[in-house]
């Protein structure tokens, strides 16, 4: 995907010139499905960050809509077995990957076939002639029963993802130090050593870091740790890193392997002063904040870093965090997978209303689904121009770069109060729009956002790297590595195997957040070895084992889609 910028601008011309109107259609909910009187749908979300019931905008077009409220339980310490013990997982189910609790549901009855009583075709039929692949792929994944979809699905297979990965910084303190070289990882921790030291103070008076970080997503390893692998092209995998240049995977113990070299980063920072101390007890929330008010300058997200650093405010004082890489990064992107990913979309047995459920899901993955769980609500933040290109409103503009931005009436609160809390995506944000032939659901792209003026911080950022945005300055330098979409997923675990894995993952990230606050490299080195040996005590070498067959299987998937 070469000159993004260039390539989108030219097929939006062709395609406005063969047709105006919209590849998708009307869609029409059932009136038979909706609730005569208010009632409360149970979403049980493992990917959600927040508990309780839906408010603010969403909350009001699921009113509108379907006249149901939500309520959101997310994956709490034993949500799910409790769940699973209940005999009720909920109304709609959101899993957070598509491996062993997702298939201990499948087997225990706990989730509703999609293609019983036709509930599809008759409520679901967006989904049924748009997501063929997808749904395919869930019925030979749940051993022949349809059950859902996998999140982020693709119109294409030959495109990528916007890019996930990419270290943002704060692009106004980097200038003011003269913008030195990166030239690795390890390199960032002078910069943002001179950065502190220009900067000691953040928006609320508090001290500022390098970065800040929290445990609520660790999985099998410390979720930022792992996560920084990412920079080099390396997909978390089991218990350990999977290199999509090489097709390899590497155990997250090995020596001079990238987690380890990662998790070193983080303790150099600590010990640098660079590192939040409160990072292994602080939230989402509180790290949310730390980015918002300026307190931390780093970040591997854009979502979390320019995503909530670049206000109107805060580009109007001359302030921007943004993508700057290291010389040897090679940023990983996900291609676009038309078999969707692991973050299901299912139905709970139990529910007394599936056909109310697949409608609402169903909606979610029509391009006004996607647009307003994204964006806010239709009309009011977005719109489609003259041209049929996406566009936001003047409240819009707002909203997308300050989610403090109050709604109007009848929305209440912000819109953060109100953005989507089941936290999870039907079509990937970079497919194809149907109903604005040309463009995608990513606002980057969009014409109207391409052709804004720069902010005076924003040039600065284009005249030193000569690209237009993030994407074209990390692909136009081959700052890029590419994960295959495909149908791989992983294969379901023993009991024996999952009581051995809970057993070396737990030693694994304990050891990591001990290492991080380590004083010097010695008490370093001692932690990792011991915590080495304690995972392999626990069978560490069985979960690398299993591990490393699923990376035969996943490259040999991925060697399949390339032959295509």
């Amino acid at each position: 995907m070469k000159n993004r910028t260039v390539l989108l601008t030219l097929i939006l011309t062709l395609a406005l010139l063969i047709s105006s109107a919209s590849a998708s259609g009307a869609y029409e909910i059932p009136e038979d499905v909706l609730p005569s009187s208010t009632l409360t749908l149970n979403v049980y979300s493992q990917l959600a960050n927040y508990s309780g019931e839906q408010v603010g905008w969403f909350a009001q077009v699921m009113l509108d809509k379907f006249n149901v409220k939500l309520n959101i339980v997310n994956e709490a310490d034993g949500t799910f077995a409790t769940r699973m013990a209940s005999g009720d997982l909920g109304d709609i189910i959101l899993f957070g990957n598509d491996g062993d609790e997702y298939l201990q549901a499948v087997n225990a009855g706990m989730l509703f076939p999609w293609e019983d009583e036709d509930l599809l075709q008759a409520y679901g039929g967006y989904i049924s002639a748009n997501m063929s692949k997808a749904l395919e792929k869930n019925k030979a994944l749940s051993g022949g029963t349809l059950y859902g979809f996998g999140h982020n699905v693709g119109t294409s297979v030959t495109d990528h993802e916007a890019f996930f990965y990419y270290p943002d910084l704060r692009w106004d303190l980097y200038k003011q130090i003269g913008y030195p070289q990166i030239a690795t990882l390890e390199d960032y921790v002078g910069v943002l050593k001179q950065m502190q030291q220009i900067a000691p103070e953040s928006d609320t008076g508090g001290r500022t870091y390098g970065v800040s970080l929290f445990p609520d997503w660790d999985g099998d390893m410390v979720m930022f740790v792992k996560a920084t692998g990412a920079l080099y092209g390396y997909d978390e995998f089991g218990i350990g890193l999977y290199d999509v240049n090489t097709q390899t995977y590497e155990d997250a113990l090995a020596p001079d392997g990238m987690y380890l070299r990662a998790l070193r980063f983080y303790n150099t920072l600590y010990r640098e002063g660079l590192l939040n101390p409160d990072s292994m007890t602080q939230t989402f929330n509180d790290v949310s904040e730390d980015y918002q008010t300026g307190a931390a300058f780093f970040n591997l997200f854009q979502w979390m870093g320019s995503g909530l650093y670049n206000t109107p405010e805060h580009i109007d004082q001359g302030k921007m965090m943004y993508a700057v890489t290291a010389d040897d990064a090679l940023n990983l992107c996900y291609g676009l997978n038309v078999n969707g990913g692991n973050r299901i979309w299912a139905i709970g047995s139990k529910t007394y209303y599936p056909e109310l459920c697949m409608a609402i899901i169903n909606w979610l993955a029509t391009p006004e689904g996607v647009m307003t769980y994204n964006y806010g609500p239709l009309g009011v933040t977005w719109e489609y121009g003259d041209d049929g290109a996406p566009t936001f409103t003047e409240l819009g503009l707002k909203t997308s770069s300050d989610n403090t931005t109050p709604m109007p009436a009848p929305y209440s609160g912000t819109f953060d109060d109100g953005s989507f809390k089941m936290n999870n995506t039907t079509w990937s944000l970079d497919a194809s729009n149907p109903d604005a032939p040309g463009t995608t659901f990513n606002k980057t792209f969009w014409p109207s956002t391409l052709a804004s003026a720069p902010s005076d911080i924003m040039r600065d950022w284009q005249e030193k790297t000569g690209a237009q945005v993030a994407d074209d300055y990390l692909e136009g330098n081959g700052h890029i590595s590419i994960a295959i979409g495909t149908s791989f997923s992983f294969a379901p675990r023993s009991d024996e195997m999952n009581t051995i894995w809970t057993q070396v993952v737990t030693a694994v990230k304990d050891g990591s957040w001990k290492a991080i606050y380590a004083a010097s490299d010695a008490e370093f080195d001692k932690i990792v070895s011991d915590m080495t040996a304690q995972a392999k005590a626990y069978g560490y070498d069985q979960c690398v084992a299993f591990t490393q067959e699923q990376a035969v299987l996943r490259k040999a998937a991925e060697d399949a889609a390339k032959a295509e």
